[in-house]
């Protein structure tokens, strides 16, 4: 199956969403399909506003629909909703083509915190971006649940499970002998620091 990603989210960027799509794509070509993935860094890009590491395409439409005219797909993903999902939105419904889509992170939260717009009309963006789309891919039930509440359809629970090859179980209990020396009690995060993981409200 030929199979068209588009992402805003790619390479350089370090997080989770580009996490998940390197690996659906590694997951992918390892069962024989062909991927074509369009990211931003296949166009020119300014920096997004008040969200530093991330670029944003730049006039995105003429050079995806030609790279999707060529490749013609069997499926189109759509994985984020900047630019370049809103491209790949436009052309599918100009070509009537089905799509999926995917809501990997709370970003009208991040809109909020970062340019002040407000949550209700964040989520009332994002939810007639996703209108269209076959089946919205959501990483965990809760945010099934709570996509749901707030007026959104066709979503699908995409769990990611956990790469066993990376993370490995170990029957008996691992020793740390620096963390004897530590106050106790010990807390400890795990993922990337950045203002929305709120990690303040966590300390």
């Amino acid at each position: 199956m030929k199979i068209a990603l588009i992402t805003d989210a790619w390479l350089p960027q370090v997080n989770g969403v580009v996490t998940t799509l390197l690996e659906l794509v590694r997951d992918l070509e390892g069962r024989n399909h062909e991927v074509l993935v369009i990211h931003p860094g296949q166009f020119k890009t300014r920096p997004c506003p008040g969200y530093a590491g991330i670029d944003l395409a730049l006039k995105p439409r003429p050079f995806l629909s030609q790279q999707l005219d060529e490749f013609s797909p069997d499926a189109i993903h759509v994985a984020t909703e900047g630019p370049l999902g809103w491209a790949a939105r436009a052309y599918c419904a100009k070509h009537k083509l089905q799509f999926t889509t995917a809501f990997h992170t709370k970003f009208p939260e991040i809109l909020k915190a970062a340019l002040r717009i407000p949550l209700w009309m964040g989520y009332a963006l994002f939810r007639h971006f996703h209108k269209p789309s076959a089946g919205i891919m959501v990483p965990t039930q809760g945010v099934l649940e709570m996509l749901k509440q707030r007026g959104f359809e066709q979503l699908r629970s995409w769990t990611h499970g956990v790469d066993t090859d990376l993370f490995r179980f170990h029957g008996s209990a691992r020793i740390y002998p620096e963390l004897d020396e530590l106050k106790r009690p010990v807390s400890l995060f795990v993922g990337r620091v950045s203002y929305e993981k709120n990690i303040e409200t966590f300390l």
